[in-house]
C-alpha cells in the first residue's frame, strides 16, 4: 500500500490525522493551505504549531511558495498570539530533522509565547569564532 492518501496526506502522520480533522486538536487558526493549532505539550501557554496541510517531511521537501504560506500564517499567529497573551517574547522555531530535534516528521513551524522569568533555556551556548573560520563557511556558501 503506498503511504499517501489521495488527497496528500500521509497515511500515519499524527499532523496530518489533524488536519484532516481525524485527530482532535486545538485550532486556533487556519485557511486553505495552512492549520495552527495549541501544541498538547506546551513549552508555555499558547504554543502553537503552524503546519501546510499538504505533507511534507521537512524544510528540503516543502515548495518555495508553500513555506511562504506557513510563514504567512506564522506572521498572523504571532500577532494573534501577542494581541491576546501579550508576551514579552516569541521563540520561532523550525527543527529539521532528527538531529534537530524534529519528533513528528511533518514540517511545522513553532510559535512559543515568552515572558520574563518563564525557566525555558537557550537551545545551545556558543562561543565567537575567528573571522577566518566564517570567511571559509561564507566562501563555501556563496551562490555564485
Amino acid at each position: 500500500a503506498h503511504p499517501f492518501c489521495d488527497d496528500g496526506r500521509m497515511d500515519d502522520c499524527t499532523f496530518c490525522k489533524i488536519v484532516a480533522g481525524d485527530s482532535p486538536s486545538y485550532r486556533v487558526a487556519e485557511d486553505d493551505h495552512t492549520v495552527a493549532f495549541l501544541d498538547i505539550a506546551p513549552a508555555n501557554p499558547g504554543h502553537t504549531l503552524v503546519v501546510p496541510r499538504t505533507h511534507v517531511r521537512n524544510i528540503w521537501e516543502i515548495s518555495e511558495a508553500a513555506h511562504a504560506q506557513v510563514a504567512g500564517m506564522v506572521h498572523r499567529v504571532a500577532a494573534l498570539l501577542n494581541a491576546t497573551l501579550a508576551p514579552d517574547g516569541m521563540n520561532v522555531v523550525h527543527s529539521n530533522g532528527e538531529a534537530a530535534w524534529q519528533e513528528v516528521f511533518h514540517f511545522h513551524v513553532h510559535l512559543v509565547p515568552r515572558w520574563h522569568g518563564d525557566d525555558l533555556r537557550l537551545m545551545w551556548n556558543s562561543e565567537p569564532v575567528p573571522p577566518h573560520d566564517l570567511e571559509q563557511i561564507q566562501q563555501r556558501l556563496s551562490f555564485d
